[in-house]
């Protein structure tokens, strides 16, 4: 898996400060400068004046202003099952690389067989791993080696199952009905800070799945050095408490 920024809202702390100050101002934020938008709030500095009234906007539940900034990010080899959870957030834009236009016939099996192109999840192969509804707990080391050669023979088996439906003239978004939820996609997201918010609320949290949990720390790390204030506040004083930012 592999999560970038490719693009983002410029000073995005700036923006959100200059909303939320827009709601009590009397005068037209667009016609004064930074400064002068920012004379009331408390802080020596225009840095601490920002840190001041972000962390008021946040302990104080007015989340409207984070929704004015936005961030798109690229995402390399998550499997479909990570793209069909992330894909329920409604207020999220998405792009997702398309099987019915892209085939997979020049892809090495073995390649496969060793771990390319379908996700493995950790259970496959570490016999202390303990996943939700699951019947049994950590299993002894015979078990997990046919664990995961059973795992790996299907998807090996899966692929080459589908290469050769395309040889048979199957067009690819037939053919892709035999390949596993697991096989790997990229993805294109754009959503504001809030919404950054409310996804991580869900899916870092200790009951989303191993995968997503993973993509949405990578997607914090990256936001925490695009709108810092904000998230380095989410990180410290908003994550694992008991009532989850709504959408």
């Amino acid at each position: 898996m592999d999560v970038r920024l490719i693009e983002a809202t410029d000073d995005p702390e700036r923006v959100i400060c200059l909303g939320a100050r827009n709601d009590y101002s009397p005068g037209f934020v667009g016609d004064q400068t930074f400064e002068e938008t920012m004379a009331t709030v408390e802080g020596e500095s225009l840095e601490e004046k920002k840190r001041t009234l972000i962390g008021h906007l946040l302990s104080h539940g007015h989340y409207g202003p984070f929704e004015h900034p936005h961030a798109t990010f690229a995402i390399e080899g998550v499997s479909r099952s990570c793209m069909a959870q992330l894909t329920r957030h409604r207020h999220v834009s998405f792009d997702v690389q398309s099987m019915r236009y892209v085939s997979f016939d020049d892809v090495d099996p073995e390649s496969v067989r060793e771990g390319e192109m379908v996700v493995t999840p950790p259970s496959a192969s570490d016999p202390n791993w303990v996943g939700r509804n699951q019947k049994t707990g950590a299993v002894d080391e015979e078990t997990v080696e046919k664990r995961k050669a059973v795992f790996r023979e299907s998807v090996t088996r899966a692929v080459e199952d589908y290469q050769e439906l395309l040889e048979l003239g199957m067009p690819p978004e037939d053919a892709r009905f035999v390949l596993p939820i697991g096989t790997e996609v990229n993805i294109v997201m754009t959503l504001n800070a809030r919404m950054l918010m409310h996804v991580a609320d869900m899916r870092a949290a200790a009951d989303a799945q191993w995968e997503i949990r993973e993509l949405t720390e990578q997607v914090l790390e990256l936001a925490e050095e695009w709108c810092p204030i904000t998230f380095e506040y989410y990180n410290e004083k908003m994550r694992n408490r008991k009532n989850r930012l709504a959408p």
